[in-house]
């Protein structure tokens, strides 16, 4: 079976045969490709948040489209890539369910990243009064 030829080797090396027109993993006909929101992580010890959305025929493309949109323009250490049709919002008449929810703030990955930079500090400023 004959393929694809690309002088891009991440194209050549998937042999991609030359008759390829809808990817296997789409099941079902589309008019456009799906959205996918993405989120990333940029600091160990720190939540991810949502930066952004792509489209792609399906859930490899929208990583690989993904990693080239937003994880080149800083320092990313996680990413998630998942289908917007698979988000589930809770409405205004749900968040009576957090009520009944103590405080529970140590919990939270953020302060244990707090405390991490406040030691990285101390470390820099007996650095600089070392010298």
């Amino acid at each position: 079976m004959p393929t694809i030829k690309s002088l891009d080797p991440r194209v050549t090396r998937l042999h991609i045969p030359d008759n390829f027109d809808v990817p296997p993993i789409i099941k079902e006909e589309l008019d456009q490709y799906q959205t996918y929101e993405v989120f990333c992580r940029e600091k160990t010890g720190a939540h991810h948040h949502h930066v952004g959305s792509v489209h792609a025929p399906t859930p490899e493309l929208a990583l690989s489209f993904a990693k080239e949109q937003y994880g080149r323009r800083g320092k990313v250490l996680g990413m998630w890539v998942t289908r917007t049709s698979d988000i589930i919002v809770l409405d205004d008449s749900d968040l009576d369910m957090f009520e009944t929810i103590p405080e529970k703030g140590y919990r939270e990955v953020v302060d244990y990243a707090r405390v991490r930079d406040r030691i990285e500090a101390f470390k820099k400023n007996q650095t600089a009064v070392q010298e």
